[in-house]
């Protein structure tokens, strides 16, 4: 039981950081430093954005979740 939810936890991480490197830059952090802050004619749709805010979301939750039931059966056993 640990061994899956440590795997389900790693794939969670692994999605979870891809996500994030996929949304675009709000601006004035870090990403205008290094370039992220030019403006491209190919911008994405708003309903894109949303859609990926959602699914990051989803699975930010899902990593939670993991950590949680992790940290219950790490405790118990």
């Amino acid at each position: 039981m640990v061994l899956g939810f440590s795997i389900a936890l790693i794939v969670f991480s692994l999605l979870l950081m891809l996500l994030v490197l996929m949304h675009k830059g709000k601006g004035g952090g870090l990403s205008d430093m290094f370039g992220g802050g030019m403006q491209s004619s190919v911008g994405g749709s708003s309903v894109a954005e949303r859609n990926l805010d959602r699914i990051t979301i989803v699975i930010g939750l899902g990593w939670f979740a993991c950590i949680v039931v992790l940290g219950i059966v790490m405790k118990t056993s």
